[in-house]
């Protein structure tokens, strides 16, 4: 302890100290932008990450709009809920929803054979527009997202897609990054999870 740890009060101030001289020097990015990366930087231990966020031109100022006039917060999952911070989205009045809570998310997947999470987005449908839809655990979560935009039904004011996996999630968000219409945050490739979603929506919590 005496050797490595700091008073607690100084971990996180020294630790983005440190992300920030590990930041790639040619990172093109708004000074929020350099924000929400490093908050994925922390999160994830990983500076290698930095270089894969991809943002959307419209992200931020869409996300922190949607924030401050009280949007809902979805998440495809409880882990990516739980790490929300309630202190702030109290502050903006933001309510936070864990898509598979919705009612009768079981009774439609095994009726249609999908996901859970894909027959949550499904049921959750328009509830989705103008919300804050945070993707870390499942691609067919983001993919059936993407799938009610192309339909037209659904238009959320920022989707953070950044599921984790070997399977799906790489493609899921490749074809949220080619929506230009969408603005969103991403991480290219197999990286993320629900810690990574809930950090980018803590991000801008504290941008808001």
């Amino acid at each position: 302890m005496e050797r490595f740890a700091l008073p607690a009060a100084q971990i996180e101030g020294r630790s983005f100290e440190i992300i920030e001289s590990l930041l790639p020097s040619d990172l093109a990015c708004t000074a929020q932008e350099r924000q929400i990366i490093k908050r994925i930087v922390h999160t994830s231990g990983d500076p290698q990450v930095a270089s894969l966020v991809r943002i959307h031109p419209a992200a931020v100022d869409a996300g922190l709009t949607a924030i401050r006039i009280g949007a809902t917060i979805f998440t495809d999952v409880q882990m990516a809920a739980a790490g929300v911070n309630r202190r702030l989205t109290e502050k903006f009045d933001c309510r936070v929803q864990c898509a598979l809570t919705t009612e009768g998310v079981d009774l439609v997947a095994s009726r249609d054979g999908t996901t859970r999470a894909t027959a949550a987005i499904r049921l959750l449908g328009a509830a989705l527009d103008g919300g804050v839809v945070a993707i870390g655990n499942a691609p067919t979560a983001l993919l059936a997202l993407l799938d009610l935009v192309d339909q037209g039904l659904v238009r959320p004011a920022l989707v953070v897609g950044v599921p984790v996996g070997f399977v799906g999630a790489a493609e899921a968000k490749q074809e949220l990054l080619i929506r230009s219409q969408i603005p969103s945050i991403s991480i290219e490739g197999f990286r993320g999870g629900s810690t990574l979603a809930a950090a980018i929506v803590n991000a801008l919590l504290m941008l808001a």
